[in-house]
């Protein structure tokens, strides 16, 4: 994990300076009881609304601008395009992945690539200022406690010193997080307002009746539930897919590292029995978004693609990644006895 450097540091020894809309009564009506066969928790709000006119938290989160720009961007796609819903899901999460989070995860690992060219110079710095505090501690007599305080602060103003001098703060590299992560969120909400109900109606029809005939394969119904399980499935297998491939490519994983893989393999495995409960279009583009990730994260262990992002070359990479990470897969799951 990366750690957040910078804040006040101790005088540095003399020897070691280096430089609006209601939810709409036909949610009520028995024809959306019989279309969506969705749980009562997914159609109805999650907080009713008081007297004073405001919701909870979920029914604010529902009627924000992102969340209606979500509901516009769906919405002009579909339109624009002229494609059954489960095509328009499916454009549209292609467009914004590619348009959006690949640049974003491109800019990403740029940032930790310049990062781990630095790492022998900070080892090369982290041996001498030992070294060095090791001998003022011998000469002032300081306590074990004050030299390894003394060299923490120092090491820790160094390195930042070393990401401002190269560009590249670790902070940097979660810039994809804070776009993307609110960007699944807020398009997951638009399709359940959509899928509930709760969203518009496009050129007289509603867009809940759209959705309910606008499927494909076994999810002609996108309002409703996927009782086969396999779109909800196929979201947990690609998610824990993508958290492999990450395992496999670090090599000697600290023990938080190690935690937080688990973490996520727990969550992927999780989330096929919530996304069980909610409605095929949310859980559709669930798993194109996810889809998409896997391909992001192939794509940039090509070689070609980094140079074409000027990603720096580092130690690590490799000028066979596909092979290797076959080779390494087939080691962990299938060779394994």
């Amino acid at each position: 994990m990366l750690c957040r450097l910078g804040g006040r540091w101790l005088r540095p020894l003399p020897s070691l300076q280096l430089g609006a809309r209601g939810p709409p009564a036909a949610l009520a009506s028995t024809g959306c009881a019989k279309h969506c066969a969705l749980p009562l928790w997914a159609v109805a709000s999650v907080s009713a609304v008081g007297p004073g006119g405001q919701g909870g938290w979920y029914e604010a989160l529902a009627r924000s601008a992102p969340v209606q720009g979500a509901e516009e961007v769906l919405l002009g796609a579909h339109s624009a395009t002229g494609l059954p819903w489960w095509g328009s899901i499916l454009l549209t999460t292609v467009a914004l992945r590619g348009a959006v989070t690949l640049p974003l995860a491109a800019y990403q690992h740029y940032i930790l690539a310049k990062v781990e060219n630095l790492q022998p110079e900070i080892k090369n710095i982290a041996r001498c200022l030992n070294q060095e505090v090791a001998v003022r501690a011998h000469q002032l007599g300081w306590s074990k406690r004050v030299a390894r305080l003394t060299y923490l602060k120092n090491m820790r103003r160094l390195v930042s010193e070393l990401y401002v001098r190269d560009n590249c703060h670790p902070f940097k590299a979660t810039v994809l997080v804070w776009i993307q992560l609110p960007m699944w969120i807020f398009m997951s909400v638009a399709l359940r307002n959509f899928s509930t109900g709760a969203a518009r109606s496009e050129a007289g029809f509603s867009v809940q009746e759209q959705l309910a005939s606008g499927g494909v394969l076994w999810f002609r119904d996108l309002t409703a539930l996927d009782s086969t399980w396999i779109l909800p499935v196929s979201v947990g297998v690609i998610n824990l897919l993508i958290v492999e491939i990450f395992a496999l490519q670090k090599i000697g994983m600290s023990r938080f590292q190690t935690y937080i893989t688990h973490f996520v393999r727990a969550v992927s495995v999780l989330i096929i029995p919530v996304a069980a409960t909610l409605p095929s279009s949310i859980v559709l583009y669930w798993l194109c978004s996810s889809f998409m990730g896997l391909s992001q994260n192939l794509l940039l262990r090509s070689p070609r693609f980094r140079q074409l992002c000027r990603i720096p070359l580092t130690k690590s990479d490799s000028d066979t990644p596909y092979k290797d990470l076959f080779a390494a897969f087939y080691a962990k799951f299938i060779s394994r006895k």
